[in-house]
């Protein structure tokens, strides 16, 4: 397992955990820890093993007070003194939206247990988790118009999907600071816990998964719900429901969820996300799919 400079990563059972590690700087987002935040989330989709990933902050303010703006960081994570004429020239892209690109690549249920302040990228990066827990100290801010710029990190896209146009604009042009309880009315998060019970209420949501599921059929229901749910026409979900069900309805997966179900028995499901996803998984690289 790799070493870390400004995260922890742990594995525990078949939960692993990523930390936010500069409680310092209420866990400031660096180039630094998005690189090893990659690599970490490389660790862990490598594991068969793990079967879900939780994400939170060091400490009892911060999951991630955003970008690490301070003269002394050394560090932007979002922008570059480089000037550039070409738009399309690789310095140009936003460090926040290659991690969330790179969580959304994910076949791991991701879980964020919001511990505190969220602001910026803080926020920004949890909504390419699946279920996000707020602790009743989190507080959120899409704050960019406040400083001159705009949502990143693909928040346009992944935003709107969660909690609604209307809402994601508000929360967005208003830029404001708001808390658990707003948070939870807006269907940003699904529940807030009192602060010493957050990781412990994320844990039994992972294990709810780990402990009953396939993690093929997880894995499979991550992508299809994601990337199928904006499809123009229904027929395409269609196509990727029909070739996951006549595949996977022939796998040992399923002879053994019917088993054990007539059995009356917990599941011991063989599958493996490394060696046992349909044949035409990725489907999203089949051309002209999309």
């Amino acid at each position: 397992m790799s070493e870390f400079e400004q995260i922890r990563y742990e594995v525990t059972d078949t939960i692993a955990t990523i930390t936010l590690n500069r409680p310092e700087k209420m866990n400031a987002y660096t180039r630094l820890m998005m690189a090893e935040i990659v690599q970490a989330m490389d660790e862990a989709d490598g594991d068969d093993n793990v079967r879900a990933v939780i994400f939170t902050g060091a400490g009892d303010r911060a999951f991630c007070a955003g970008a690490d703006l301070t003269p002394d960081s050394g560090d932007r994570p979002f922008s570059s003194t480089v000037e550039v004429d070409d738009l399309s020239d690789e310095i140009v892209r936003d460090g926040g939206g290659r991690l969330t690109l790179r969580l959304f690549q994910s076949p791991k249920p991701l879980i964020s247990a919001c511990n505190g302040v969220a602001v910026g990228v803080g926020a920004t990066m949890q909504l390419a988790m699946d279920m996000r827990l707020a602790s009743e100290n989190a507080r959120y801010g899409f704050v960019f118009a406040k400083r001159g710029i705009v949502p990143e990190a693909c928040s346009s896209w992944f935003l709107p999907k969660i909690v609604g146009i209307s809402q994601a604009l508000e929360w967005c042009m208003t830029g404001r600071i708001f808390g658990a309880g707003e948070a939870l009315a807006g269907g940003l998060v699904r529940s807030v816990h009192p602060q010493g019970e957050l990781m412990a209420e994320a844990l039994k949501l992972a294990h709810e998964i780990a402990d009953n599921t396939s993690a093929v059929s997880v894995a499979m229901t991550r992508a299809m719900l994601w990337r199928l749910s904006p499809t123009e026409h229904p027929m395409m979900a269609h196509r990727i429901d029909s070739r996951s069900i006549y595949r996977m309805s022939r796998g040992a997966d399923a002879k053994e969820g019917v088993q054990s179900f007539l059995e009356k028995r917990p599941s011991q499901f063989p599958d493996t996300v490394s060696k046992d996803m349909p044949d035409f998984y990725p489907w999203w690289d089949e051309p002209g799919f999309e």
